[in-house]
């Protein structure tokens, strides 16, 4: 018997006016430069071809990219059953959640954080900038505190950026307890990790594809693992990695306890959670497709060199002060990153090409506020917690309107409003 919770919610996107809107978006054909204000132009909308130059991406409607947020003041605010302090964290862990100014959980903490500590199975079904993160690290440390096995917890994500953001919150709340972690991801001298991996940490941090990897060199025992986390599940079987997890699920005892973190149920995480999941309590406080926070708008082009005018004018106005810039290709995001700061808008890039430890420092410049412009390809799109980004700007389309989703999701977080603007040609 499966035990489900759901938080009950109002969407608070304002709905499409249906031809109304469609009219006023796309009826008059204006061929004259945009003004510094961004808005809506007109185009054939009949036109199917790619607009964004994607090669091999699908047709998206730009109808699709423009949603008006409501005001702040129409939102409806949860409430909290606990806060952080009615938990039942030891001394030290309480101290280093109130050091990091924790006091009232989120709903997917508050919901999930009793069922994790109590030793249940939960499947966390939440939007992105949410605190997932801290829902399942926190009560982990908590057991771990009580469990001498080395190491006790795997934990799964799609992308090293997201390996990293977990690995950087498990040691700030695990501060002071003895308690160690280590990385295993692609892209990272695999020998490295096999040396830290020898040393037994307590938490393993890892990508499909490299934890696969260690295992067959022998050099990844799962014989001891009591909890298993599983973040953003459906990225990683969207990226192609379920053949990896179901081999690594197989080598670990069947009575760990499993945590299945995602932002959708999809088919085949539904057969994953009936093969792998024991009783599982299921935990929504999904609220809409988009964040009711985020207000979405297209930017008309008709050139290449105009899109390029357009966005370092739009970069120059006071409201863009911490802005993420999704690109298509490696070359194209690095060389947009070069021409941003050149021209007067310190930017760095994060996309294939780059080695982790580049990564890493492009995306703590921006978090830092060192730069205010972070170029990505779609490596950026899912599981960052970026905080205060007030833009997102496709500049180049996504491949799908899925991808689009997980690009907007990294402003509007934890409640604060964020915009969000595509380029589109008129031709």
């Amino acid at each position: 018997m499966v035990l489900t919770v759901r938080l009950q919610t109002i969407s608070l996107i304002t709905p499409r006016k249906g031809l109304q809107h469609m009219a006023s978006a796309f009826s008059s054909r204006r061929t004259s430069r945009p003004t510094s204000r961004p808005g809506v132009r007109s185009f054939s909308p009949n036109n199917r071809s790619n607009r964004s130059g994607n090669r091999g991406a699908a047709y998206i409607h730009p109808s699709k990219f423009i949603n008006k947020a409501v005001a702040a003041a129409d939102e409806v605010i949860y409430e909290s059953k606990h806060q952080f302090s009615d938990f039942p964290f030891n001394s030290v862990l309480a101290q280093n959640i109130v050091r990091k100014g924790y006091v009232t959980p989120s709903a997917i903490q508050d919901q999930t954080i009793p069922y994790i500590l109590d030793g249940k199975d939960v499947i966390g079904l939440a939007n992105t900038g949410t605190g997932k993160t801290a829902a399942f690290v926190l009560p982990i440390i908590e057991r771990l505190s009580n469990n001498g096995l080395q190491p006790s917890v795997l934990i799964m994500a799609p992308t090293r950026e997201l390996a990293q953001q977990i690995d950087e919150e498990f040691r700030t709340f695990a501060s002071g307890m003895k308690l160690f972690s280590t990385i295993v991801v692609g892209g990272m001298n695999i020998e490295r990790q096999i040396r830290d991996l020898k040393r037994h940490p307590h938490v393993v941090i890892g990508t499909p594809g490299r934890l696969k990897d260690l295992m067959n060199r022998r050099a990844l025992d799962l014989s001891f693992i009591s909890t298993l986390v599983l973040d953003e599940a459906d990225r990683m079987l969207d990226m192609g990695f379920i053949n990896d997890i179901k081999t690594i699920l197989a080598q670990t005892p069947s009575n760990r306890q499993t945590l299945f973190f995602s932002a959708t149920i999809t088919p085949t995480i539904q057969t994953l959670v009936q093969q792998f999941l024991n009783d599982p309590i299921t935990v929504s406080v999904r609220t809409a497709e988009t964040s009711e926070h985020v207000e979405q708008d297209i930017v008309q082009t008709n050139s290449k060199e105009e899109k390029l005018d357009r966005l370092v004018e739009m970069l120059g106005e006071s409201e863009y002060e911490k802005v993420l810039i999704f690109g298509e290709t490696k070359y194209g995001v690095q060389r947009l990153s070069d021409h941003l700061t050149k021209v007067g808008h310190p930017s760095a890039a994060i996309h294939g090409n780059k080695s982790q430890s580049q990564r890493q420092k492009a995306l703590n410049s921006f978090k830092k506020h060192e730069v205010k412009v972070l170029v990505a390809t779609d490596v950026a799109a899912r599981g960052l917690d970026i905080p205060n980004v007030s833009h997102v700007i496709n500049f180049d389309q996504p491949a799908t309107y899925e991808d689009y989703i997980h690009r907007i999701g990294r402003t509007g977080r934890g409640g604060a409003k964020g915009k969000a603007l595509t380029f589109v040609s008129h031709r």
